[in-house]
């Protein structure tokens, strides 16, 4: 028998806990405070690794670059900050570093200049700070599924094929069972790029999320790479012989990634999800792709994040660090991008 099968009773348990308080805010027992800003949630069903971060991205610059002032909100998973509110980005500086506010709050402050970013256990405490502070028009609450606490005006969820057919913790990677996507406004499915796409996997995943949602709520979303860029976030040529590293929880998506931006890779040096680097780790990765004959080390964003942290990238030797930037693209853009800035729209009126 499986482990998943072996720790179904506890899955039930987390799944079952999962749905009595999601009911329980549906009902009012469990109060949700409202910010003066529309709110739109960008969330999972499973833990890790869904594109979750790519699309508030490519959301708060889309409402952004459309004249609106958009605020981010993030737990900040991973940093160390203790306040209640730690401002991240005022829109024009980038105000902490991962070490403090979590490596993706971080990536999310430096790709979108003009936005605001904050972090805080509470959010909707988070949210009011910001409020008061910023007045912007839409607020982005990023990981918040099931930051149940905080009113949303739109429910955008992101969910892999493989989620559907996952049991809740521990016995699987979902924090809810899959029928809680029945409260998604959107329901985003994470798909593989087009030169890698299973077409009729695809259709089968989209057709069970149609089943949990609607039709009209489901919305394919796309890795797009942009390019490779240095440490200072300067584009730069694709590496011919590039070694890999990263700490991520899905690190075969950023390794197809890079060999179809530059090739095969050399070698790679793969670690857990937000993974602290050591010197030993930082002296490992350079060794290797010393050995592997790399010409460049190359990594995510997010792990770039943690290294400027510290200063840990100096100590990865002479071969130049390269990151392959990854955005999103949407097989129907308006469907998604379209009740977003409506809701900022409405912002602008509050």
């Amino acid at each position: 028998m499986s482990a998943g099968a072996l720790l179904a009773p506890l899955g039930w348990v987390t799944g079952t806990a999962a749905a009595l308080r999601r009911a329980a805010h549906g009902l009012g027992v469990l109060g949700s405070r409202r910010l003066p800003a529309p709110v739109v949630s960008v969330g999972n069903l499973s833990v890790g690794g869904t594109g979750k971060t790519p699309l508030v991205a490519f959301l708060a610059a889309a409402a952004r670059d459309a004249g609106y002032r958009v605020a981010v909100l993030s737990r900040g998973y991973g940093g160390r900050s203790t306040t209640p509110v730690l401002l991240v980005s005022d829109g024009g500086r980038v105000l902490a570093d991962a070490a403090a506010a979590g490596d993706e709050p971080v990536l999310l402050a430096r790709a979108l200049p003009g936005v605001v970013v904050a972090v805080g256990p509470r959010r909707d405490v988070v949210g009011e700070e910001v409020c008061r502070r910023f007045a912007p028009q839409l607020v982005l609450l990023d990981d918040g599924f099931q930051h149940l606490r905080l009113a949303r005006d739109l429910d955008v969820v992101c969910v892999r094929a493989e989620d559907l057919a996952s049991r809740p913790l521990p016995a699987g990677r979902l924090r809810e069972f899959p029928r809680a996507l029945a409260a998604a406004d959107v329901a985003v499915l994470s798909a593989e790029p087009a030169v890698d796409a299973d077409a009729s996997a695809e259709r089968r995943a989209v057709a069970r999320l149609a089943g949990l949602t609607g039709v009209e709520r489901v919305v394919v979303a796309r890795r797009r790479p942009l390019g490779f860029f240095d440490a200072a976030g300067a584009p730069v040529p694709a590496p011919a012989r590039p070694f890999l590293f990263a700490g991520i929880a899905r690190p075969g998506r950023f390794e197809a990634d890079v060999r179809h931006a530059a090739g095969e890779p050399v070698g790679t040096r793969f670690f857990r999800d937000h993974h602290p680097f050591t010197a030993d780790d930082r002296r490992a990765v350079a060794n290797a792709a010393r050995d592997a004959g790399g010409d460049a080390l190359v990594t995510t964003e997010k792990d770039l994040a943690r290294l400027d942290a510290t200063g840990d990238s100096a100590d990865l030797g002479p071969l130049p660090l390269r990151t392959l930037r990854v955005s999103v693209a949407l097989d129907d853009e308006a469907r998604l991008v379209e009740p977003v800035l409506a809701l900022a729209r409405r912002g602008t009126a509050a």
